[in-house]
C-alpha cells in the first residue's frame, strides 16, 4: 500500500517460484501438491500443514535460497524495510521456545512472546479471525518444522516508526480482536469461503485500501489496494491489487467457475496469474481442496459492488491514437472487440486489472511483460511480451488510457508521470 504504514512489499509473495516447494520438517519433507493433507485429518500436524498452505506462510517466511520458514524476506514499506521472522522450531532464532498460548496471542493480538508489539506487515489483523483450534494445529505443524539458526537482518526503519510501542496506539485504532462468526443467514459453503478469505487467506491485506497510517479502510473492504513488489530482478515498484467485489471494475465479469479455476490453476476465463499473484496461486490456493477454493469463489462473488474506478472519456484525437497503438501491439491477441482470443489472450474488456483504480499493475505488465509460473497453467494464453523498450512513456500512457476507456471499461486517465513511476 504505497501510502500505507505497513504495506506488503511482496504482496503475499517474494519472487516467482516453482509450483512445488518442499516443507522441511523433522519428519520426511512434504511437498504441497494435490495430495496436501486435508484440514479434517486426524493428525494435528497434518491439519496444521494444510492451514499453513492456506495462509501461504512459506512465501513470506522463506527467502530465495534460504531454509524453509527461516524468514529474511524484505518487506519494503514507505516507512522502512521490515524483514520476516524465523518461525522454525529453533528455540532461540525461531519460535521453538514459544508456548502455544504465546503463539495464539501473536496471531490474534500481534504480540511477540516477550509481549512486544509486532508490525502488521505480519497480517495479524486478519489472523485474529482464525479459530483457536486452527491456531493450535498450525502451531503443532510449525513446531515440527526443522529448526534453523538463521537470524534475519534487523529492520531498517527510521524514527519514530522503529518504536514498537507506538503500535499499541495503532492496534487500538485498527485491530478488531474478534474471531470469525458464522453468518446463519448464509450457507455452510459461503461461511467456509468467508473464513478463508477473511482469516488465513488474508486477502484484504492487499486488496483493501489503507489510510495514511496504514489502517485498512474497512468500509472499502476488498475493493482494491496498492502494495510494493518486484517488477524485475532489481526494482521494487507499486502493484495494484484488484477490486474483488462484484463491481464493474472488479469481478462483475467473472463467473464463479472462472474464479474457481483461476484460484485453483492460475487460469480463468477472464484472466491468468502473473507477477505477485503467482506465488499466491502456486504455493497456496492451487494446493487447497477443490471445495475450499470453490467456497472462496462463492464468498467473493457474493460481495456487493464497491465501484472505485471513475468513468473517463478520451478526446477523439487521443482515442484514435490509442486505438492505433492497440491495433498494432495488442489487437492480435486481445481482438478489436477487447474480448480476447480464447487460444491466445484474455479479454481486456471488463478486466479488473485494466480497470483498477491504481493503474500500476496494468502499466507494469505493459512495460515488463507478464511473468507467469513455470510450467504454465493448463490452457494458459500466450505469455505477454514486454513493451517497455518499444513504447515511450507517453505512448504507454495513451494505450493504458484507451484500454481503461473503451468497451465500457471504467478507469481514470493514465499520465506519463504514472508510467515514469513504474520504470
Amino acid at each position: 500500500m504505497t501510502k500505507a504504514m505497513l504495506s506488503f512489499s511482496r504482496s503475499i509473495s517474494c519472487v516467482v517460484t516453482v509450483v512445488a516447494i518442499a516443507f522441511a520438517t523433522n519428519a520426511p519433507a512434504q511437498e504441497p501438491s494435490s495430495s496436501v493433507p486435508m484440514a479434517d485429518s486426524d493428525n494435528p500436524v497434518q491439519r496444521g500443514l494444510y492451514l499453513a498452505t492456506a495462509g501461504n506462510c512459506m512465501a513470506c517466511h522463506t527467502k530465495e535460497g534460504g531454509e524453509p520458514f527461516a524468514g529474511g524476506i524484505a518487506f519494503h514499506t514507505d516507512f522502512g524495510i521490515i524483514y520476516s521472522t524465523n518461525i522454525t522450531s529453533d528455540d532461540t532464532a525461531g519460535i521453538g521456545g514459544w508456548t502455544e498460548d504465546q503463539f495464539i496471542r501473536a496471531m490474534h493480538e500481534g504480540k511477540a512472546a516477550d509481549g512486544s508489539n509486532l508490525y502488521p506487515a505480519f497480517p495479524y489483523p486478519s489472523f485474529t479471525k482464525v479459530s483457536e483450534q486452527d491456531l493450535k494445529d498450525l502451531f503443532a505443524f510449525l513446531e515440527s518444522v526443522a529448526p534453523s539458526t538463521y537470524s534475519p537482518p534487523e529492520n531498517e526503519m527510521g524514527f519514530p516508526f522503529n518504536q514498537r510501542g507506538l503500535m499499541g496506539v495503532w492496534n487500538a485504532l485498527y485491530l478488531e480482536n474478534e474471531r470469525f462468526e458464522l453468518d446463519e443467514s448464509q450457507t455452510e459453503q459461503w461461511n467456509r469461503g468467508a473464513y478463508l478469505v477473511q482469516g488465513l487467506g488474508h486477502c484484504g491485506t492487499c486488496h483493501t485500501p489503507r489510510n495514511a497510517l496504514g489502517g485498512l479502510q474497512s468500509e472499502q473492504a476488498l475493493s482494491g489496494g496498492t502494495y510494493n513488489d518486484k517488477v524485475d530482478e532489481d526494482k521494487i515498484r507499486p502493484w495494484s491489487a484488484v477490486n474483488l467485489t462484484s463491481a464493474s471494475d472488479g469481478l462483475a465479469a467473472w463467473s464463479e467457475d472462472d474464479l474457481t479455476s483461476y484460484l485453483k490453476t492460475g487460469h480463468g476465463g477472464m484472466g491468468g496469474t502473473f507477477g505477485p499473484m503467482n506465488e499466491v496461486i502456486t504455493m497456496s490456493t492451487s494446493q487447497l481442496s477443490e471445495s475450499d477454493v470453490r467456497a472462496m469463489a462463492v464468498y467473493l462473488k457474493s460481495l456487493p459492488p464497491i465501484e472505485r474506478a471513475p468513468q473517463h472519456k478520451m478526446s477523439d484525437a487521443d482515442f484514435r491514437a490509442g486505438e492505433l497503438l492497440y491495433t498494432i501491439h495488442c489487437g492480435t491477441c486481445h481482438l478489436p472487440t477487447g474480448l480476447g482470443d480464447p487460444s491466445i489472450g484474455p479479454a481486456v474488456a471488463g478486466s479488473s486489472v485494466v480497470q483498477a483504480e491504481d493503474p500500476a499493475s496494468l502499466i507494469n505488465v505493459i512495460i515488463y511483460g507478464a511473468e507467469v509460473p513455470a510450467p504454465s497453467p493448463p490452457g494458459a494464453w500466450k505469455t505477454m511480451e514486454a513493451f517497455g523498450d518499444k513504447l515511450d512513456d507517453d505512448e504507454i500512457a495513451l494505450l493504458s488510457t484507451y484500454l481503461r476507456s473503451n468497451w465500457g471499461n471504467r478507469g481514470g486517465a493514465v499520465t506519463e508521470a504514472d508510467v515514469g513511476k513504474q520504470r
